[in-house]
């Protein structure tokens, strides 16, 4: 081989691996922009376990409120039964 040919190899393996590197980084570049949107992703879920862990307590709430009203309810119903059975003795009689 003469020093052309040498040079013409040299400058191509060179190029390559240079191009090679680039192409490196710049997937390195990509793949850290995708790990960076995962965590952002991964927050954001965990934001929404929160969310609903806590709508969660707020239903437990509603349903132990909705059922002191049923109670109270049951209790007011109870009263006006015995109300009317006093005061209406024969309508209530006959249900």
């Amino acid at each position: 081989m003469d020093s052309d040919t040498k040079a013409i190899i040299g400058t191509v393996v060179g190029s390559g691996l240079v191009l090679g590197g680039l192409l490196s980084a710049q997937i390195g570049f990509q793949i850290a922009g995708v790990n960076v949107r995962i965590d952002d992703m991964n927050g954001r879920i965990d934001d929404m376990n929160d969310r609903f862990g806590r709508l969660g307590g707020d239903v437990r709430s509603m349903d132990t409120r909705l059922r002191a009203v049923e109670v109270a309810l049951g209790k007011l119903d109870e009263r006006l039964l015995t109300i009317e059975r006093v005061v209406l003795p024969g309508r209530a009689s006959s249900d």
